[in-house]
């Protein structure tokens, strides 16, 4: 069933979103590692996040889930072959995390997903792997999923790795190092991609007792034999998941609060909100929460390249911007749950806009008025939660499959409400 989007502006209103799905499934990843029970809260309970704790259960892991009270204990194991088939729909992360997690143990286990997930690229993991004595095949098509892996463990080692495709093939590996028989050493090749997403996993292996070194994210190393310390862990909640509320505010002069975001978080997301000031929002940092306040906005060009899941939100706010946007360096965005740059190009036309579709980027010109229109969403959750803002300002605006924020915000429609109910 579509979603109509009501008109609203200058409405004032508190929002809470949920945990990180970055944070969520690292730690899911890191907890099943350890050696005894770790117990997460404030997880975030969706598709993409369900599908890793499945994923986990299926191998044998003991997981259990609370969803009222938001609440994840898991026990990790030290021994036993991993066997079985896990389907991750079109979790990104689970696809990319699981291969590494999966060598390291030992085991012999399929990964599947949706048909989109069989047009997601892989090859780059299974090459780093198969680097380090892995056994991997391909399924149906060279370099994509579905995949089989048969693994006794990783062995380490120096490995090089292209930076450009995608940062979960980085951070696979770095999450399942230090359970690998000997060091590893990473060599970044090319320019390295979403380095906050990078920093997140580090930050995380060292929340739990684990050390990377980075070396100006051109090399990293590992230390082998260093392991997790299970322990009781709170999830950030997601900055990704701000942006939408953050962006409302900016685009029809309303006054929103997000009340459980920490403005030092170690989400590179959390960045998007110093993009909205320079157009010309206002932007209050406390502690435990952020505002921002409507204004005049004006267009801007930005490297987004470490900031990618953000792209769409500041595309549909460049609608209402003075002059034009530029978004530039995101060119693995055309490898997300859709080819996000073309899907933004098609969506924002339909509207009226007129775009300009780069290699790796966008330039955005706004129009003088806007037509209602049907928000194609392609089974992409941003692309769903982004331009359900539109909606704010140009009537008649209808969101298709709605139902496709579940991938990381179940409730996200049901906080969206919230605009109306608080003026």
């Amino acid at each position: 069933m579509d979603y109509e989007v009501k008109t609203a502006q200058g409405f004032r209103c508190s929002i809470n979103v949920p945990g990180s799905k970055s944070i969520t499934n690292r730690a899911l990843i890191i907890g099943a590692l350890a050696e005894g029970k770790t117990v997460l809260r404030n997880v975030l309970f969706s598709d993409d996040t369900g599908y890793m704790m499945d994923a986990l259960d299926k191998l044998g892991f003991s997981v259990d889930a609370d969803q009222n009270s938001k609440v994840v204990a898991i026990t990790g194991k030290r021994s036993g072959i991993l066997k079985g088939q896990c389907f991750v729909g079109n979790a990104g992360t689970a696809m990319r995390f699981l291969p590494s997690f999966i060598a390291a143990k030992g085991g012999e286990v399929e990964i599947t997903g949706v048909e989109r997930m069989k047009n997601r690229p892989i090859g780059e993991l299974v090459n780093i792997l198969r680097q380090m004595g892995t056994d991997i095949q391909y399924m149906e098509k060279e370099g994509f999923p579905p995949i089989k892996i048969k693994a006794d463990g990783l062995n380490g080692g120096n490995v090089k790795v292209k930076g450009n495709i995608s940062s979960q093939f980085i951070s696979s590996i770095l999450l399942s190092a230090p359970y690998a028989r000997s060091d590893i050493y990473i060599e970044i090749e090319n320019n390295l991609v979403s380095k906050p997403y990078i920093d997140i996993t580090m930050g995380i292996m060292q929340d739990f007792g684990v050390r990377v070194e980075n070396f100006e994210y051109k090399n990293f190393y590992i230390r082998a034999g260093q392991r997790y310390e299970p322990r009781e862990y709170l999830i950030e909640s997601d900055c990704s998941a701000a942006s939408y509320f953050f962006a409302a505010a900016a685009i029809a002069k309303g006054d929103v609060t997000v009340n459980n975001i920490n403005p030092d978080s170690m989400q590179g997301d959390v960045r998007f909100v110093d993009i909205l000031e320079k157009m010309g929002a206002k932007v209050e940092r406390g502690e435990g929460y952020v505002r921002v306040v409507g204004r005049k906005l004006k267009g801007i060009g930005v490297d987004m390249n470490d900031i990618p899941d953000v792209a769409q939100t500041l595309a549909v706010v460049a609608l209402f911007a003075d002059g034009p946007t530029e978004i530039r360096n995101v060119s693995n965005m055309r490898i997300k749950e859709t080819d996000r740059l073309k899907a933004l190009n098609n969506e924002l036309s339909k509207l009226g806009a007129e775009v300009v579709e780069k290699e790796d980027g966008l330039v955005i010109h706004p129009a003088d008025s806007y037509r209602p229109a049907e928000i194609d969403t392609y089974d992409d959750h941003r692309m769903a939660m982004s331009f359900a803002l539109a909606g704010l300002r140009i009537p008649g605006i209808r969101i298709k499959d709605p139902g496709c924020a579940a991938k990381t915000f179940p409730d996200f429609f049901k906080e969206f409400e919230k605009i109306y109910q608080r003026r």
